[in-house]
């Protein structure tokens, strides 16, 4: 799937961003704990520098536990980076972020000026609600589709803590292929950026695979099809989702699964683990090596000329005769 979602709004605040991050103490990235590596700006990772960062897998309501835990110990083997999980039905939980912050900037914290912190996020990630959530008062306008937040704001906090909030950004490329289908199925971007039919193929192909029993319990099925097709099919009769003369209707079925995985309707789901990402990356590193290799053929292919034994003398000659008015020239000069 082709994803072109980079409207000029987020390439101003992607600048802004890389403009104010050396004036913040401490950065804070809410990611999707579905998706923390889809969901991680990596125009943020190259910014960062050695700027302490405290990232938050938002949503972990909606996400799988046991793999949510597995990303937090994957996350904070980098260096400077802490994590902590955070839902929108838990509020109280939420306000542990703060003490976070102070434990991390302890230095700072013990002077009489405010911590300064930035927080990020790509849209529709939940950095809003959980703005006014730190806030206890309603400041970041929210909104259930992405990009709500369109320009930076300075946020004081009670407790000596000054937030710098931020819009949702993209990034300009999307390199991992995986990560575009899994920004969709997710919500991260609107539904006039994506396909349904195509989100909606990815997505049942991945959840056949790595949740079964839900997946065959939440549709009602008597057994689970080895296909994404055909359990598409299988769903589609059980919903209703036919058309006349009894043909499947592939785009509501597939509309009705990415809605009940957004809305958390087929339980706690996460859409990708760490051990997923070792072997995509290893994929995209040979990927980019073929590319870079055919490329290097074509370059040398145009240097070479590509050409017919007769258009190659012919450029040989062409060669010689300019070596030898440059020997005469020089000849002459003397």
């Amino acid at each position: 799937m082709a994803l072109q979602w980079f409207p000029g709004h987020m390439h101003k605040a992607l600048k802004e961003i890389k403009e104010s991050l050396s004036q913040v103490d401490i950065l804070i990235e809410v990611l999707d704990a579905r998706i923390p590596y889809s969901s991680e700006n990596p125009e943020i990772a190259k910014i960062r520098g050695d700027k302490p960062c405290l990232k938050i897998l938002n949503k972990y309501d909606l996400a799988d536990p046991d793999i949510t835990a597995q990303w937090q110990a994957h996350l904070e083997s980098e260096r400077g980076v802490s994590t902590i999980t955070t839902s929108s039905d838990k509020p109280g939980e939420s306000r542990k972020i703060l003490d976070m912050v102070r434990q991390i900037c302890a230095e700072r914290d013990a002077s009489v000026k405010a911590i300064n912190a930035m927080i990020t996020g790509i849209p529709n990630v939940g950095k809003s609600t959980l703005i006014n959530i730190l806030a206890q008062r309603t400041i970041a306008k929210t909104g259930n589709e992405p990009a709500v937040t369109k320009s930076q704001q300075r946020i004081r906090l009670d407790n000596g803590i000054a937030l710098h909030d931020t819009p949702g950004v993209l990034w300009p490329k999307l390199e991992n292929p995986n990560s575009i289908y899994r920004l969709a199925a997710s919500g991260a971007v609107k539904n006039t950026a994506m396909e349904y039919d195509d989100v909606g193929f990815y997505a049942a192909d991945y959840l056949i695979k790595a949740y079964p029993e839900v997946m065959q319990s939440h549709y009602k099925l008597e057994e689970l099809p080895d296909t994404e097709i055909e359990f598409l099919e299988a769903a589609a009769r059980k919903r209703g989702a036919i058309m006349r003369g009894g043909r499947v209707n592939l785009h509501k079925i597939c509309e009705v699964l990415l809605n009940e995985l957004q809305s958390g309707k087929l339980g706690r789901i996460s859409l990708e683990t760490p051990e997923m990402l070792v072997e995509e990356k290893r994929e995209m590193e040979a990927a980019a090596k073929k590319k870079a290799e055919a490329k290097a053929k074509r370059k040398q292919r145009f240097k070479d000329g590509s050409q017919t034994p007769d258009k190659r003398d012919r450029k040989e000659t062409r060669t010689e005769k300019r070596q030898e008015q440059s020997r005469r020239m020089k000849k002459n000069r003397r």
